[in-house]
């Protein structure tokens, strides 16, 4: 990478550039813990319809039974520094210092899943006005993750949201109703987010 590809990718992790990112449709993605951030815009996304979502019943038995304690935007940093603990990372340090400026900024939020005052599962992602760009979750006791998702979509709900971005598919996500759309279906939802004022 040359001084002026490095110069175009610190200019994109300024907070003000990196919403307008966002905003477009992009999301970053690094190589590596101190490799090269890249920004990806593929042409099928996926998001879990805030009017239509899922919650397994599965989970809704076990909540009550596991104790545990739901906080949002308590220790951010906790719950990225864990979502990044993997043998191949995407969430590199460069990165980690712009979600913070995020959070300074008011558009970094997370859902975090406490178990006897301890952080054992959350997610985080980042808003935009009507719309939610989910990034990562991770957990370490089961389901701690998936009953973050799940609150997280009660929330999106209750607060107004339009979109809850996340990405790409899975196994995990296809629980909760999650589908796939067509890149001009998905503009079309982030245009309507655009046109709400939520806070998280």
């Amino acid at each position: 990478m040359d001084n002026k590809e490095k110069l175009i990718s610190d200019d994109l992790l300024k907070p003000d550039n990196m919403i307008r990112v966002y905003a477009s449709g992009a999301f970053p993605m690094a190589e590596s813990k101190t490799g090269h951030i890249n920004w990806y815009m593929p042409e099928i996304r996926c998001i879990i319809p805030l009017d239509n979502f899922n919650i397994p019943r599965s989970l809704k038995k076990s909540v009550d039974k596991m104790n545990l304690e739901i906080r949002y935007d308590y220790d951010f940093l906790s719950v990225i520094k864990n979502c990044s603990i993997r043998e191949e990372t995407w969430i590199s340090d460069k990165l980690i210092r712009a979600y913070k400026r995020l959070h300074k900024r008011g558009h970094l939020h997370t859902v975090e899943t406490w178990m006897n005052n301890e952080l054992v599962g959350g997610l985080y992602g980042i808003t935009f006005r009507g719309a939610f760009f989910g990034e990562s979750m991770f957990s370490v006791v089961s389901q701690a993750s998936k009953v973050a998702l799940m609150y997280l979509l009660n929330r999106l709900k209750d607060k107004g949201f339009v979109l809850l971005d996340v990405q790409y598919m899975t196994e995990h996500l296809k629980m909760f109703g999650a589908i796939e759309i067509e890149w001009e279906k998905y503009q079309q939802k982030l245009e309507e987010s655009y046109l709400r004022n939520c806070e998280f």
